[in-house]
């Protein structure tokens, strides 16, 4: 289950304290060191706590202020002993949900029922109970919620239908939590980006098959980086508590749409 530890012990007070699934690589990693670098107390929370370890260590060294959280958003039990230690410590004023993932390319006539499960336990049901955990702490502070979806949740592939879903349900997730939450003192944030070229994500859906992971990118000129994703992110919440982006779509320019991509 759950564990915690800090490399921050001297937290300042005034630190506006931002949650960050997902933290241990990719999107989540680089979104933790833009805010910190922006001024914000990362809390870092994944399961992997050799890697959660040594980002906070970086994030430390470089002078900013984190701390971190070994938690699985797809456990229950897990989950509670990380949120109540984070509340614990102070007020939290953003939850970044970064966790996520695909599993396979699959035809529906054959995909994997399991790996469509583990889709939708870590893509949906995680991000919707780490959300609903923090929320009241998050309108106390004024706060906000911010989701990284997909573009995948706005036009479907073949191949994709269980990821796709997935994704779609994410994004409906953040508009209805956005229509159920006016008059509340809560921001409600969706990010959906397009082909992002990241260290772990294509390797982990194709089940560690390098090469099948590196033709995802095959051609194509600058596609977006785990960097590009977190600067929106950045600069969503730095807006004033009182402007949402409600949605936010980021794709590098070779790509118009997922069948749409220009490649050399």
């Amino acid at each position: 289950m759950a564990d915690v530890s800090q490399t921050a012990q001297t937290v300042t007070q005034d630190a506006k304290r931002v949650v960050i699934t997902g933290a241990s690589s990719g999107i989540g990693a680089e979104t933790a060191r833009v805010l910190a670098a922006d001024g914000w107390h990362v809390v870092l929370l994944a399961r992997r706590e050799e890697k959660l370890k040594a980002l906070a260590e970086e994030i430390e060294s470089a002078g900013g202020v984190s701390s971190y959280q070994v938690c699985d958003i797809t456990d229950e039990d897990s989950t509670d002993i990380a949120v109540k230690k984070i509340i614990d410590q102070g007020p939290v004023k953003a939850l970044v949900n970064c966790a996520g993932g695909a599993i396979g390319k699959d035809p529906v006539a054959t995909a994997n029922l399991d790996d469509w499960r583990g889709m939708y336990e870590l893509n949906v049901i995680g991000t919707l109970r780490i959300t609903q955990k923090l929320l009241p702490t998050l309108k106390e502070s004024e706060g906000t919620v911010l989701i990284i979806s997909s573009t995948a949740g706005i036009e479907p592939y073949e191949g994709g239908a269980g990821y796709c879903a997935s994704k779609f349900a994410e994004r409906v997730m953040a508009r209805v939590l956005r229509l159920e939450q006016i008059g509340e003192p809560v921001r409600i944030i969706d990010v959906s980006p397009g082909m992002v070229k990241t260290e772990e994500f294509s390797l982990k859906r194709f089940g560690g098959d390098a090469s099948k992971a590196s033709s995802v990118y095959d051609g194509v000129p600058d596609p977006l980086s785990a960097a590009d994703v977190a600067e929106s992110v950045r600069w969503a919440i730095d807006l004033p508590d009182t402007v949402d982006v409600d949605s936010l779509v980021i794709r590098p320019r070779a790509e118009g749409s997922y069948t749409k991509v220009f490649r050399k």
